[in-house]
């Protein structure tokens, strides 16, 4: 299970200061594709959001992930987690990462940049070799169109935010014009969007 816990207290103030630092930068100059969110009252909850890239099931969607730097960071590794739901070889049902780069691959001059890095490249190139998901590297590897159908139909429920609902109430109220007339069509599409969700379960179930 994901722990929750700080590890601040853990961390000599010299190895907080060198995290401090990358994440000052990182939320200045986030690599392409990456929001970096700091904690400033726990530099060691690292959270971010990572667009799903162009041309994969992933496009459209945007993942929060979270990194927990251990006791023994820099020297080994962060554990990475997806706190959005995916449908990926690499992603246990507890959103944990598996990645090469966060195990054995891992070196003490790698940076929290490099790590998020290589978690967007996992979106665009999976790793079927060392599944977490035994159902979505099954698949990855047997039957593609339904691996990316599935993947897709997950990154359009969870990873492209509540359409049409839960919107904050008096949204658009007392308002006319332009504004009022967006907030029409912008619920006519969520309505569409809400459908076509339904038709793609339904398909699912068949298959």
């Amino acid at each position: 299970m994901m722990a929750s816990t700080s590890n601040v207290e853990n961390l000599s103030p010299q190895i907080l200061r060198g995290v401090m630092k990358e994440m000052t930068e990182l939320v200045k100059c986030p690599p392409e594709g990456i929001k970096v969110h700091m904690n400033e009252e726990d530099i060691t909850d690292i959270q971010a959001t990572i667009a799903g890239p162009a041309g994969t099931p992933y496009a459209g969607g945007m993942f929060k992930v979270k990194l927990a730097l251990g006791k023994d960071f820099p020297n080994g590794p962060p554990k990475g987690y997806f706190l959005t739901k995916i449908f990926h070889p690499n992603v246990a049902s507890n959103g944990e990462i598996c990645v090469n780069t966060l195990k054995k691959d891992w070196k003490a001059d790698l940076g929290i940049r490099h790590v998020l890095l290589v978690i967007k490249c996992l979106l665009i190139v999976p790793n079927a070799e060392s599944a977490l998901n035994e159902e979505a590297g099954k698949l990855l590897l047997e039957a593609y169109d339904d691996y990316a159908a599935r993947a897709k139909m997950i990154t359009e429920i969870h990873a492209q935010g509540p359409k049409g609902k839960g919107e904050p109430s008096g949204e658009g109220s007392g308002q006319d014009g332009p504004v009022a007339k967006k907030h029409a069509v912008d619920k006519k599409i969520a309505a569409d969007r809400k459908k076509l969700l339904k038709d793609k379960k339904r398909t699912l179930k068949r298959l």
